[in-house]
């Protein structure tokens, strides 16, 4: 063997060795790397599932604590509300028991002042027949004594504020005549505050103006309010009330001489005025232009019935400062405003809030139209006298906020208005459609979903019958429904009175005057209108066995019972089964009418006086059985009464004893018909004392 053949089998051998050991080597080395790898691909994956879980963890403890939170919120608040709600027991129970205290406390106090007064009339009586028979110096001690007690009474001894209370009760005229009496009645008549308002109106034509300038340069700095409404008197007399710088009201509707140069010197000297009526005056663009220049804060601005400015004198509204601050605007009457008349007023006058418009018939759609484009901020509309308004107007014063608006008298308004009339006007609260022949079941129908509502008048709108009234019901208009007049709506029946007890928990005052269906089914559903003050019957078919149940109703103040010769004195006196009666049950009674009730007799005012004490104003038109003497006698019981014997007019539709007319009867009035009208009546002596 050659070394160099042991040289390569070296190198081959090494060579060998060396790539086994090599790809061993790399074998384990890859081995281990795939391990480390699997064991960081673990970690990560670990890692990543904690960090998951930790996130998780955070948003469910927020949640949580938010929970908790609210829980602690609505804990504290139902606390809260328990706490009112014993407060609210609490105080009712003590108001009730306040109230019972203080009535009694009251009663008492009048029964103290009524025997008071009782004993004092028995001892002056006592002492006048003691003086009779006595000699005059006696005679002249007695009524030094007398004096003495009458002194008692006196009431310049009570605090100022109760004296202007008792004098603002009382009519310029009157209080004159308080002056009169004395010099401590006339110091009472001359306190500032009662001077604050004057009233002039009340003693027209009785007081000559040489008073009325003296009483104005006076009072000049304490007179807030004039009122001279249709006084008669001299221009220079008009001219004292520019002496008269704090004037904030001053009311001249149909004073005859009252000028444009009158207007000139009040606008100087009163530049203060907020309200301003000038009704039925005489009045031309004179005093238009005067009134943008000098009443700046001019806010209630009557011109109805001026005939003598024209659309000129709109225009000067806008002169200066103009009457940017009205919001009442009353233009009834005046038909000589045109359509650019009314564009004039819309310029000057934005803020317009309630706006009049009656007796103009000249008033048309493009009148409304042209006005409402720039006075959106109508609240408040009252068209009557207006025929030749329709639903045009109704769609042009859909930019308007109204809540009260008022139609009487038209024909052209059909259901057409009211089809969208809650989502045009969803704020409304006082609807008054009187006499809208136009009106149907489906208006109603578009009412009912008006919330805001509590007040709605559809007298003789004789298309309405009970399917409308129904549906109208049947909304959520009829929840706040607080007034509601159906007067001569001659299809409605008893349906329609027992839906109203059913939907209405808020109903005050209802007229079903002139509804022939009604029976007295009808009679006694309205009994369970609970909130019900106010009802008128007058008209319906309404007898006696009607006021019997009638009389279960305990918070009816006013009835109105005219024209229904259904009616006797059995339907309203006194028996032994009282709780079945309407004097016995209805305490509360107000207001009566019986006009037209010839079957009444004096025995209904015996019952009367027995059973309704507070009864304040009645009604006794043609009730030919009820004699003069008698009314006489109840006219010291009530405030105002209203008297004739006369017999009932021939639309009333019976004679003086009930009976129906035919064609051929011809009702004359009686020779001994008398007539006897009592506005302001005397008290009596108890109603005196309290």
């Amino acid at each position: 063997m050659t070394p160099e053949l042991m040289i390569k089998a070296c190198s081959f051998y090494t060579g060998h060795l060396v790539k086994t050991h090599f790809c061993t080597w790399r074998d384990i080395a890859r081995t281990n790397e795939n391990v480390a790898l699997a064991e960081k691909m673990n970690r990560a994956v670990t890692c990543y599932n904690f960090r998951l879980q930790k996130s998780v963890f955070h948003h469910w403890h927020s949640y949580m604590e938010d929970q908790k939170e609210k829980l602690k919120n609505t804990l504290l608040r139902i606390q809260q509300i328990i706490y009112c709600h014993k407060l609210s027991i609490i105080l009712t129970k003590w108001r009730n028991r306040a109230r019972l205290k203080s009535k009694k406390k009251e009663d008492e106090l009048i029964l103290k002042h009524e025997l008071q007064l009782k004993k004092w009339k028995n001892r002056l009586i006592l002492k006048r027949a003691t003086a009779e028979e006595s000699n005059f110096p006696e005679q002249s001690s007695s009524e030094g004594s007398l004096v003495d007690e009458t002194l008692k009474c006196d009431i310049s001894l009570l605090p100022e504020r109760a004296i202007l209370q008792i004098f603002f009760y009382l009519s310029l005229k009157d209080v004159i005549i308080c002056g009169q009496v004395n010099r401590a009645w006339m110091l009472m008549t001359q306190l500032n505050s009662l001077w604050n308002a004057i009233d002039f109106s009340t003693v027209k034509n009785v007081i000559p103006d040489k008073y009325i300038l003296s009483t104005l340069q006076r009072w000049r700095l304490n007179v807030l309010r004039l009122n001279f409404h249709g006084c008669l008197l001299r221009p220079k007399t008009f001219r004292s009330v520019s002496h008269c710088r704090n004037l904030q009201e001053l009311n001249v509707s149909d004073c005859p001489t009252f000028t444009d140069e009158s207007m000139r010197h009040i606008s100087e000297g009163c530049p203060g005025v907020l309200y301003l009526n000038l009704s039925n005056t005489t009045i031309t663009n004179r005093t238009m232009r005067l009134l943008p220049r000098h009443f700046h804060n001019l806010q209630n601005l009557s011109l109805a019935y001026c005939r003598g400015f024209t659309d000129k004198g709109l225009q000067y509204l806008n002169l200066g400062n103009g009457c940017h601050k009205l919001i009442y605007l009353d233009l009834s009457g005046c038909t000589q405003i045109s359509v650019q008349g009314f564009r004039y007023i819309a310029n000057s006058c934005t803020g317009i809030t309630h706006l009049t418009i009656n007796d103009m018939p000249t008033l048309t759609d493009n009148c409304v139209k042209a006005l409402v484009e720039k006075c959106s901020r109508i609240t408040s509309l009252v068209f009557t006298g207006a025929p030749h308004i329709s639903d045009r107007t109704f769609k042009a014063l859909s930019t308007c906020k109204l809540r009260k608006i008022r139609f009487e008298g038209n024909k052209r308004v059909t259901d057409a208005s009211f089809k969208y009339i809650d989502k045009n006007y969803p704020n409304l609260s006082h609807i008054y459609m009187a006499d809208c022949k136009g009106i149907t079941d489906s208006s109603l129908r578009s009412l009912s979903p008006l919330r805001q509502l509590t007040v709605l008048n559809l007298a003789n709108c004789v298309r309405i019958g009970d399917m409308g009234l129904r549906q109208f019901l049947d909304g959520p208009a009829s929840i706040r429904i607080r007034e509601l007049n159906l007067s001569n709506c001659v299809r409605l029946s008893d349906v329609s009175v027992m839906k109203l007890s059913e939907r209405c928990p808020n109903l005050n005052y209802l007229s079903l005057r002139n509804c022939d269906h009604l029976t007295a089914q009808g009679i006694g559903y309205i009994v369970n209108i609970f909130s019900l003050v106010s009802i008128d019957l007058s008209g319906t078919d309404i007898s006696n066995e009607g006021l019997n149940v009638l009389s279960k109703h305990k918070k009816l103040k006013e009835l109105s019972v005219s024209e229904c010769y259904g009616i006797t004195d059995v339907g309203i006196q006194i028996t032994d089964s009282a709780m079945e009666m309407l004097s016995a049950k209805c305490h509360y009674l107000h207001i009566l009418d019986i006009s037209g009730c010839v079957l009444l007799t004096d025995q209904i005012l015996e019952d009367l006086q027995i059973g309704c004490k507070q009864l304040r104003i009645l009604k006794m038109q043609y009730c030919t059985n009820i004699s003069k003497k008698a009314a006489q006698r109840m006219s010291s019981k009530v405030q105002q009464q209203e008297y004739n014997s006369n017999d009932p007019p021939r639309w009333f539709g019976y004679d003086r004893e009930g009976d129906p007319l035919t064609e051929l009867d011809n009702v004359t009035p009686s020779k001994g018909a008398s007539e006897l009208t009592v506005e302001k009546s005397t008290y009596s002596s108890e109603e005196q004392a309290a």
